[in-house]
């Protein structure tokens, strides 16, 4: 189970003892489909690294709207550095998708870390910055129509695990606009 955790660190610059301390601190959760990790408006008490399944992150309006913030699949850190940071509720609504097992890790330490300008923080702080300008270019630089093959080659394992909804709104796009861009493709 940890090897997994511990190979994703090591391939993100952690050193061995890093790795060590992060595998001590962590606490292994199992979790049912559509379990609410964290409400929109919950101060979290724990970021995650995801073993395996899906999770969702969106906010959700006064008006009853849903807007998808992000996805998270196998290896990635689920992290709110704003609400982290600031020491306040979350903007969003965090769930599982699927099946899950993630690894948590108490904010108590991430803020610990922090205090203390640990490397393990610093690391991690960047591993989101890193993902989070790709994904920036991602959805700056890309039409829809590349974006979507985009997402094909690099994650094709995904197609066949979120439904064209949720792939439209991981793209940026509404569902009808993925569907036409399907069609284009297969003419």
């Amino acid at each position: 189970m940890f090897e997994a955790f511990q190979q994703q660190l090591a391939n993100n610059g952690f050193t061995a003892q890093e790795i060590d301390q992060l595998t001590q601190s962590v606490q292994q959760l199992e979790l049912p489909t559509r379990h609410i990790l964290l409400h929109q408006g919950q101060v979290a008490e724990d970021i995650y690294f995801l073993i395996s399944g899906i999770c969702h992150s969106s906010y959700l309006t006064d008006k009853g709207k849903e807007f998808s913030k992000e996805f998270y699949w196998e290896n990635d850190w689920i992290i709110g550095f704003e609400s982290l940071i600031m020491q306040q509720p979350s903007p969003y609504l965090l769930e599982s998708l699927t099946p899950c097992t993630m690894l948590s890790l108490p904010v108590a330490t991430i803020r610990q870390w922090r205090d203390e300008k640990h490397s393990i923080y610093l690391k991690l702080l960047e591993t989101q910055l890193m993902y989070k300008e790709n994904k920036e270019r991602f959805m700056l630089l890309y039409s829809p129509e590349e974006r979507y093959q985009l997402f094909c080659q690099h994650y094709p394992e995904l197609l066949e695990r979120l439904n064209d909804y949720q792939v439209a709104a991981y793209l940026g796009i509404t569902p009808i606009s993925l569907s036409r861009i399907k069609k284009r493709g297969q003419s």
